[in-house]
Formats: C-alpha cells, sequence, structure tokens
C-alpha cells in the first residue's frame, strides 16, 4: 500500500477558538490546492484530539506526496503565526501503517436542520411555484434527523470571500480508502470518501 505523509499544527495558546484556528488552516490547504491544481483533492485534513468538545488543539494534514506536504508545510500563514508564538509545526512525517483508519465527514445535511436554511429552502420552494404558475402553499417540512455529534468549523470562501460553516463529524472505519477528498480536506456523504490514519499525537 502507498506510503502516506503528514505533519501537524498545535496551537499554543491553550484557551485559543480551536475551531477558528482549524478554519484558517483549512483555509490555508485550500488555497494551495487552488494554486496546484494537481494536488485538488488529495491531501486530507485530520484532528489528532479530536473530543467532545471541540476539534482539539492539533490539525493535521495528509497525503501520500511527501513533496506535497512539504510545501503545503511553508505556507507564509503557518510561518507567520510560528513566528508570533501561536503555533508549534512539526517535520513532514510518514504515518505508521498500523494505526486504525477514520474519516472525518463534512456532513451538509446538519445544516439543513436548522432553522436559516429551512427558510432559505422554503422561500426558494415558493418562488419556483410563483414562476411555475403553480398555487402557492406553504410547504410542509416533514423531516426528523437524528444527527451525531459533530464540530462547527467557521472558514471563508477563497473565491466569493463569503464565511459559512463547516460541519465535521469523525466516523471510525474498518479499512483503508483511497485518497479522495473534497477542497476543504473532508470526506463527503456520498463521492469523496477517503480515509485518514488516526493520529493520536
Amino acid at each position: 500500500m502507498t506510503k502516506r505523509y503528514y505533519f501537524y499544527i498545535r496551537y499554543i495558546p491553550a484557551h485559543a477558538d480551536f475551531e477558528l484556528l482549524a478554519g484558517r488552516c483549512i483555509h490555508q490547504m485550500h488555497m494551495f490546492m487552488v494554486n496546484n491544481p494537481q494536488v485538488m483533492n488529495r491531501i486530507g485534513v485530520s484532528f489528532p484530539s479530536w473530543g467532545e468538545s471541540s476539534v482539539g488543539q492539533t490539525i493535521a494534514f495528509v497525503a501520500e506526496d511527501k513533496d506535497m506536504m512539504i510545501g503545503l508545510s511553508f505556507q507564509p500563514y503557518f510561518s507567520l503565526m510560528i513566528n508570533e508564538g501561536l503555533f508549534e509545526l512539526s517535520s513532514v512525517c510518514e504515518a505508521p501503517e498500523s494505526l486504525g483508519e477514520v474519516r472525518f465527514v463534512r456532513n451538509q445535511m446538519i445544516n439543513k436542520s436548522f432553522l436559516g436554511s429551512k427558510k432559505r429552502r422554503i422561500k426558494r420552494s415558493m418562488v419556483r411555484a410563483e414562476l411555475s404558475g403553480a398555487e402557492q402553499r406553504l410547504p410542509v417540512a416533514v423531516e426528523e434527523r437524528v444527527i451525531d455529534s459533530f464540530h462547527r468549523i467557521p472558514i471563508s470562501s477563497g473565491s466569493s470571500g463569503q464565511d459559512f460553516i463547516l460541519f465535521i463529524q469523525k466516523e471510525f472505519v474498518g479499512e483503508r480508502a483511497a485518497s479522495s477528498f473534497n477542497s476543504y480536506g473532508f470526506s463527503t456523504n456520498n463521492e469523496k470518501r477517503g480515509t485518514v490514519p488516526d493520529l493520536m499525537l
């Protein structure tokens, strides 16, 4: 099986907003992929100290290409945060093959459970009905969802500049899957089902 490489960033302030810092690191990785299309969808994100209350004080990036990981680790934002004494950055290491596999999933269905999203969907439905000439009726939402624990990571879109939330869940899986991630380094519920080693740092 192909070797995988990783590096991690530990946030030094113990009482920092770990989700906010994770979002900023993920944004840097996303922009790295946008600027280097050959690495698009090949870098996975891991949270080695993930817990019930937060994503933890550490984020890791994982890929099969060591040079890609070295390039990502030299992003100016990371260097700035290290110089400011806010980040500790590891060297690029080979991931042990003996580790279990996990999937960090961006679950967009969670967003649909919140009131703001429901209002937007109802409004779109009413506009569609008006445009098609159909009778306008207020749609009835018959959706009951049970959602496992998740964390919210705020992030800014590199293209639109809009702020949004990534809803992330951790799944334990039985075996390694191909490195296929979305442009933010996460698996999805459908197409991108890549896994990362269950790093414990």
